[in-house]
C-alpha cells in the first residue's frame, strides 16, 4: 500500500474515513451480500482506519453472526464491514467509497464466496 493517506466517504457524505495508504489489491466477492451491494473490499487493520464523521450507520448481520456490515443511516452506502468474533485485527472498508483514481490502481481479485471460498483469478 502506498504511504500517502486515502480520504473516503459515502454518497452523502455523512460517514467519513481515512486509510493510511491505497490498496493495491481489492476483493470483489460474489456472496450473496458483496455482489448485491457491489462493494470492492479493500483490508486493513481498525488501527489503521480513522473515521472522520460521526455519522450513523446501521449494522446487518445474518447467519452466522460473524460479521457486521455497516451501512450509511442517510443514503444506505455499504461502507465497511467488522469481524465479531475472530480476526479482529482486520476488517474490510468498501473502496468504492475512495476516488476512482485510487481503485482503479488496485488489482482486482475475484472470490467466490458463494460457493466454493476460493480464489477465482
Amino acid at each position: 500500500m502506498s504511504a500517502k493517506p486515502i480520504e473516503a466517504s459515502c454518497h452523502c457524505g455523512a460517514i467519513t474515513f481515512e486509510v493510511d495508504g491505497a490498496p493495491d489489491e481489492v476483493t470483489n466477492c460474489n456472496c450473496s451480500i458483496c455482489r448485491r451491494s457491489g462493494a470492492l473490499w479493500a483490508y486493513y487493520s481498525p488501527k489503521r482506519v480513522r473515521f472522520t464523521a460521526a455519522g450513523a450507520t446501521d449494522i446487518y448481520m445474518w447467519n452466522d453472526r460473524m460479521i457486521e456490515f455497516h451501512r450509511c443511516k442517510v443514503c444506505g452506502c455499504h461502507t465497511h464491514w467488522l469481524a465479531t468474533k475472530r480476526d479482529h485485527d482486520r476488517m474490510g472498508v468498501n473502496a468504492r467509497m475512495m476516488p476512482p483514481d485510487v481503485v482503479a490502481k488496485a488489482r482486482v481479485r475475484r472470490f467466490d464466496g458463494a460457493d466454493t471460498w476460493q480464489e477465482l483469478s
